[in-house]
């Protein structure tokens, strides 16, 4: 049994994650939380938000998941988001051409058959919106984001640069999720749009410190962030500055530092979205690198197709001293004899009209007339704008929550013996993990008992997901809650009936110290704050 299979069975055996819809067979790409997958899960996506929306100052949002055809048409993703699938004749299965290819040709791993029927299959699953309105679920959240765009922009009181932060749920119609939770039909995602001036973006060199494992060359190199923004290795310092947070990230989940890569897309595999992006990807012993985080660079791809496709104003201003603007202003009293009723409607056309290069005459078409300006009816003025419009740039850094909650597992996931039996733990950094505490009597002992369940109901009314065991052995106990990652465990003994302390255990050294009943939830509380302060103290 490799460590995958150990995982997942621990997964699914102590709650945390299964495969959906098992009494029917299954379905292939889905998976459900169980009830401590569901507590570990919104620790992350918690701590994904102490990063983002407290750190970063980020607003957050929720948009809906399904989206009208003509948002994602003007997106590009129903012309674009697709995979190129593999069908083998002789066993009537479908691939992912990329994951069959051998050399030069597709190879069915069923059959070892060559494939050659290949074809397009975009990977939104599509929907009606009432009786006939094409709709997709969609497959980002970002498209809620740039949708909003007009309405945050002025939330945020037109101040740039800002950030959009979104959780929810993606789709995306796998040709053969053949992957576990690594490749899903439905996932959880995090996203950031954070939108710029692209006069303006720069980082304080400060934001910059610290070197990541970039893959140059193909190879991995430690690289400081400031030298690979100097060399163009990276596009520009707020592009390298957000790569550096997601990498954090990455690394306060629990995630292995030295099992983390930064890879830089090559041209051919960008999406149509992305003038550049970089992956943070995590290694697997059985999947290898895998994908966890997207930082991409979509420029202004998004609110220039959006503004083009709704004909709503997507843009943002540039306060300041502004750029010398030429306008056409009408003479009234030249105009006003000539064609006297209409002389208002030609002002209004006139004055829409970008400047000609030079003076001359001007052919209007106003309300199905063509009409002649003399070159003597107008005149062309400079002004200073103070104000200039831009389509903002933004910066995308997107995760999938699922991809990081199985490198979560498999990297806290740690074998050892005890007394000559195996012993399992997960290493859960505390903030993240589902269970802050066991609560245990030392012995199945009224007084004891009845202690420790005033000190777990006192936790739980202090906001601290907390589980009381009396059954087995405290050995036995102790290691029920080393395998689902629980960080203390608060021990009730008859000490505790003499001078009302408590033991309170620590999981990765096993040692012990004891502290007063009445101060157990503070204590673990502020256990749990200071290891989250030491985040970005580093």
């Amino acid at each position: 049994m490799d460590k995958y299979e150990k995982i997942m069975n621990l997964a699914k055996r102590r709650g945390f994650i299964y495969p959906s819809f098992e009494i029917y067979g299954g379905a292939a790409g889905l998976y459900s939380y169980g009830p401590l997958g569901t507590l570990l899960k919104e620790n992350v996506k918690n701590l994904w938000r102490y990063f983002y929306v407290l750190n970063e100052g980020f607003i957050e949002i929720d948009t809906p998941t399904l989206t009208p055809f003509e948002v994602l048409k003007a997106s590009g993703h129903v012309d674009e988001f697709t995979d190129l699938k593999a069908f083998c004749k002789k066993c009537k299965k479908s691939y992912k051409a990329e994951d069959v290819k051998r050399g030069d040709k597709l190879v069915c791993p069923s059959c070892g058959g060559e494939i050659k029927e290949t074809s397009q299959m975009n990977l939104m699953f599509s929907t009606i919106l009432g009786e006939d309105r094409k709709a997709f679920l969609r497959p980002e959240t970002a498209q809620g984001i740039f949708t909003d765009f007009h309405l945050l922009y002025r939330f945020v009181r037109e101040k740039m640069p800002f950030g959009v932060a979104q959780i929810g749920k993606g789709y995306r119609n796998e040709i053969s999720p053949r992957q576990g939770v690594i490749r899903l039909r439905e996932f959880s995602m995090a996203e950031v749009e954070v939108f710029y001036d692209p006069k303006n973006m720069n980082m304080d060199p400060s934001n910059l410190k610290g070197e990541l494992p970039l893959v140059v060359d193909g190879e991995v190199k430690k690289m400081d962030l400031k030298e690979a923004v100097e060399k163009g290795i990276i596009e520009h310092p707020a592009l390298a500055y957000h790569i550096l947070l997601a990498y954090k990230f990455m690394v306060a989940c629990g995630i292995d530092d030295e099992k983390i890569r930064v890879r830089k897309h090559r041209k051919d595999e960008l999406a149509h979205y992305a003038k550049e992006c970089w992956d943070i990807e995590s290694y697997s012993e059985r999947f290898g690198w895998v994908e966890c985080v997207g930082i991409a660079d979509r420029s202004a791809y998004d609110l220039t197709a959006h503004t083009k496709a709704s004909g709503v104003d997507l843009c943002a201003s540039r306060r300041g001293e502004g750029r010398i603007k030429k306008k056409i202003v009408a003479k009234l009293n030249v105009l006003g004899p000539i064609f006297k009723e209409l002389t208002g409607r030609i002002k209004e056309e006139l004055e829409k009209m970008e400047p000609p290069a030079e003076k001359k005459e001007i052919t209007l078409d106003v309300d199905g007339k063509k009409i002649v300006i003399p070159e003597d009816g107008y005149e062309i003025v400079e002004e200073k704008e103070s104000v200039e419009r831009f389509i903002p740039h933004v910066i995308e850094p997107s995760f999938g929550i699922d991809r990081i909650i199985y490198f979560i597992l498999e990297h806290s996931y740690v074998e050892t013996e005890k007394r000559g039996e195996k012993y399992n733990l997960l290493r859960l950094p505390a903030y993240i993990a589902p269970i802050k505490a066991g609560v245990f009597p030392l012995v199945n002992d009224d007084r004891l008992c009845k202690i420790a369940k005033e000190i777990e109901r006192e936790m739980r009314l202090e906001g601290l997901q907390v589980f009381y065991d009396d059954t087995g052995s405290i050995g036995r106990r102790y290691a029920r809650m080393d395998e689902i990652g629980t960080p203390f465990c608060i021990t009730v003994d008859f000490t505790t009936l003499e001078d009302d302390t408590v033991t309170v255990r620590y999981r990765d050294t096993t040692e012990q110290e004891r502290i007063k009943r009445k101060d157990v939830p503070s204590f673990i509380k502020n256990q749990i704050s200071e290891s989250l302060k030491n985040i970005f103290n580093d």
